[in-house]
């Protein structure tokens, strides 16, 4: 079955699921992209610095590497370029104090 870009996710089907698990979707217009770049750009990250670089045996192993890349090494250690070079919770901190 062919899509046009993103018609699956606007389609009732879809979205009485997405109603049933209570989540609420989030959708731009069309052409506009912006809305999903910080994600897009975050799990690119997340998939190129830990996912494809590992074999995971279980689902549990894998969710607790995947909370320690976030917790531990993104929000701690990683140095952002949009933060100045800084961790998020080192660019907060400078933040609360200025």
């Amino acid at each position: 079955m062919a899509y046009r870009r993103g018609s699956q996710y606007a389609s009732d089907s879809h979205r009485a699921l997405l109603k049933q698990h209570g989540i609420r979707q989030s959708m731009s217009r069309k052409g506009n992209c912006w809305d999903n770049a910080v994600s897009e750009s975050f799990f690119h990250t997340l998939k190129t610095e830990l996912i494809h670089h590992q074999n995971y045996r279980t689902r549990s192993e894998a969710r607790q590497a995947v909370f320690e890349y976030i917790e531990v090494f993104y929000n701690r250690e990683r140095l952002h370029s949009a933060n100045g070079y800084l961790s998020p919770v080192d660019y907060e901190l400078q933040l609360k104090a200025a």
